[in-house]
């Protein structure tokens, strides 16, 4: 059963929390305690109605507030798929914790509010999921209730919406009318929208296609693990294991180990302790090479006949993520994949509005949520793709030496 790993966007009080609650609450993925939980905390309310949205925003200051502040996870399932859900927040000053939420989803689910139509926050979610180059796109047009269900309302914001799309790239975008509060179009197709001839989110959701989504073409291969037993009944063995993370690999193939570009064959593939022909994305395998070869945790084993870049000088938009400014000549640790080597910001080119994509030059400090343009400079080569090419191996972190914490989310150009 395959996973889709999606994420929630929009601005506040479109209904992202009510939407992910009724998504849990009418498929029957909530745990009896859990109902029982919210039921209780609903009480204050004085309207009877379960708050739904008590769900996933699990912070005190968020249920106080009324709002999502940090990036709640759930995961459940149905008999067709596995799902785990980001719930980002709306707030400009969050944009780091829906980078994060959006780095590796499949799709993003973008509120927008039928009262408000398409607003500067749309914009702000839809640019970040550009730059992120996520497969697929469904607006969910929420709070239909509150405009008797119009045609014409929802009509409008798919035109207006669809604009935004095309000026930004984005892929495979799909549109959903809907009431998150009061479950219409949630789970089942609603009758309160005899025009919409579409289906409903959650069928979207374990019908959206997901194989075209991975590279196999491209074929990477990180390292993760050097296996040598050093037994005497498995005195020659030597295995590299990892998560094939694009392409296919075959007995026989001809690869070249980067950085370095040693060559050799694959001589056998592993896969649960058996041996296999063949292997794709994203399966985790134990590889074999013909050629007794040096080859290291972070190093990336690819098919000869279609290399990846390598190099030192990597340009990257970064979103940075940071309590402490970024300014040129900074030293962190540079993680791509298993691969972490020493790097520095060697020159910030510009700073990007996530509202407009205008690009202000002349940037010296880069302040916690900012998205910058900058060079880097690593202390050895590193095998990387461009993100918008392969994001599974153009897309990087930034970590802070000292504290070894993530202080920038990094797209490879």
């Amino acid at each position: 059963m395959d996973i889709l790993r999606f994420i929630t966007a929009g601005s506040v009080d479109d209904g992202k929390s009510t939407l992910i609650g009724r998504l849990l609450y009418d498929s029957k993925s909530i745990m009896i305690d859990q109902l029982e939980a919210i039921e209780k905390q609903s009480k204050g309310r004085g309207d009877g109605e379960i708050d739904l949205a008590l769900l996933t925003d699990g912070l005190r200051a968020e249920r106080e507030q009324g709002i999502t502040i940090d990036v709640a996870y759930k995961y459940f399932s149905t008999p067709k798929r596995k799902f785990i859900i980001a719930d980002a927040p709306g707030h400009i000053q969050y944009t780091r914790n829906m980078v994060t939420g959006a780095s590796n989803a499949n799709l993003a689910i973008i509120l927008i509010d039928a009262r408000n139509g398409v607003i500067e926050q749309t914009r702000r979610h839809s640019i970040i999921s550009s730059l992120l180059n996520i497969p697929h796109v469904l607006v969910a047009v929420n709070k239909m209730d509150l405009v008797a269900n119009s045609e014409d309302v929802y009509n409008n914001i798919v035109i207006e919406y669809a604009k935004v799309a095309a000026s930004l790239g984005l892929k495979n975008v799909r549109y959903i009318p809907m009431s998150a509060k009061n479950g219409d179009n949630i789970v089942e197709k609603s009758p309160a929208y005899p025009w919409y001839d579409g289906e409903s989110l959650l069928h979207y959701l374990e019908t959206v296609e997901l194989t075209e989504d991975i590279n196999h073409t491209d074929a990477r291969f990180p390292v993760q693990y050097v296996i040598r037993p050093q037994v005497e009944t498995l005195h020659d063995y030597r295995g590299y294991a990892g998560k094939i993370i694009s392409g296919i690999y075959k007995k026989g193939d001809k690869v070249t180990v980067l950085p370095s570009g040693t060559t050799s064959v694959i001589s056998r593939i592993e896969k649960d302790g058996t041996d296999i022909e063949s292997a794709f994305a994203p399966q985790s395998v134990v590889l074999h090479l013909q050629d007794d070869i040096d080859v290291s945790r972070g190093d990336v084993i690819v098919l000869t006949e279609k290399l990846p870049k390598v190099s030192n000088e990597l340009d990257a938009l970064i979103c940075w993520m940071g309590s402490t400014p970024l300014q040129p000549g900074n030293k962190y640790l540079l993680q791509i994949n298993s691969k972490v080597v020493k790097a520095v910001v060697k020159e910030i080119e510009y700073k990007l509005d996530v509202n407009t994509l205008e690009k202000e030059e002349g940037i010296e400090t880069v302040k916690l949520n900012d998205i910058i343009k900058a060079k880097i400079k690593t202390s050895t080569p590193v095998p990387y793709d461009s993100y918008k090419m392969l994001r599974v191996n153009g897309g990087a972190i930034l970590i802070d030496e000292t504290s070894n914490v993530t202080v920038g989310a990094c797209m490879i150009q």
